[in-house]
């Protein structure tokens, strides 16, 4: 027996359904499952499971989510981090509404096409969706396959993508790819982990050429190192001593794209004294420094993405000749502050009960 039909032929053995049950498993509607799996990319199964019940709950159909407001969705997605994915939700729901007659493309290649869905969310459509046989290959997949072959091909290329999807696509074989690719996904999360491996329960484990090596632990390989980036914000929190805040939409391409935030000044260093803000180049235009009375200051909260380590201050003072409105800011009662969407970083601020740190 060839090592890729020994492969497939003892993981579809080992496949149960219930080993590892999803709501989306039980109706593999096309929406539902773009809707899953949008979800569940950089997410934890156990972090995102409770976002698409919400979602699903919220927004039945991709109807209903085509015609949400987008700070309703983005407020919804709140948490979840990496915002371009529920900005590409809706991109994608009003497309197919708009392009599609309301119905998901059938296809791999149609699929494709849409906003956010990538090489790897199209086969899971398409082939939980629509049973078409296209292989997966996500984190999972490619951990377990490099074990079994014993192969070191760097994950995070374009070449050792191809090189692996080749490899995925000799694995599946003649299989049905909705069991296959089910079942595969399954196994890397359940036996193949990437610190708790079950290699002494594991069906493939005569095969297994990194258990043979004593490599498990070392497979999959990656060939870029990770560099992170520190940045240094300051956000200012205006009070008008009546419970009225100022807050602002972030537009530009950057972390956070359509989230609210507090006036945020961005320093060099988070070594920057409240007094010396004003005369920072990001201070705002509309806000005259001398209206105000600085009341605290808070101690350093951290929060670390993908590539940058981001260090928020944030600074209160009370102006109480704040106007009634300003220019690209809300003006918004405290008790509202709760409707938008904040990075989480703003919410933990908001959320501490030790809050503002009393510098008096």
């Amino acid at each position: 027996m060839s090592p890729w039909l020994h492969f497939r032929t003892q993981l579809l053995a080992w496949y149960r359904p219930e080993r590892r049950p999803m709501p989306w498993k039980a109706e593999p509607a096309a929406y539902r499952v773009w809707l899953s799996e949008i979800i569940l990319q950089q997410t934890r199964v156990e972090q995102g499971r409770a976002y698409y019940e919400r979602f699903v709950e919220t927004y039945p159909g991709v109807a209903d989510l085509a015609a949400a407001a987008d700070d309703d969705v983005m407020k919804l997605w709140e948490g979840l981090g990496y915002y371009s994915r529920a900005r590409n939700l809706l991109k994608t729901a009003r497309m197919v509404e708009r392009e599609h007659g309301g119905r998901f493309p059938d296809t791999y290649a149609e699929l494709l096409k849409l906003p956010g869905v990538g090489p790897y969310t199209a086969a899971a459509i398409a082939s939980f969706a629509f049973d078409r046989q296209v292989a997966v290959l996500d984190g999972n997949v490619y951990r377990v396959l490099s074990r079994y072959a014993g192969d070191a091909t760097p994950i995070d290329t374009g070449s050792g993508r191809k090189h692996f999807q080749a490899m995925v696509d000799r694995a599946l074989g003649d299989a049905r790819a909705r069991l296959f690719n089910q079942a595969i996904m399954d196994f890397g999360a359940l036996v193949c982990t990437p610190k708790r491996a079950d290699c002494p329960n594991c069906p493939l484990r005569e095969e297994c050429v990194a258990l043979a090596r004593g490599e498990v632990y070392d497979l999959p390989k990656k060939e870029k190192k990770l560099k992170r980036r520190d940045r240094y914000f300051h956000f200012l929190v205006l009070d008008d001593g009546s419970g009225r805040r100022v807050i602002g939409q972030r537009t530009a391409a950057d972390i956070w794209q359509d989230l609210y935030q507090f006036p945020l000044i961005e320093a060099s260093s988070p070594d920057v004294g409240t007094g010396d803000l004003p005369s920072l180049p990001d201070w705002p235009a509309w806000l005259p420094a001398a209206e105000l009375q600085f009341q605290r200051r808070s101690e350093a909260y951290v929060q670390q993405l993908t590539h940058q380590r981001i260090h928020a201050i944030f600074h209160r003072f009370e102006w109480t000749l704040m106007p009634g409105t300003l220019p690209e800011q809300r003006i918004v009662q405290n008790k509202m502050l709760e409707n938008f969407a904040f990075p989480k970083v703003i919410n933990r601020f908001l959320a501490d009960k030790r809050l503002l740190l009393d510098l008096f």
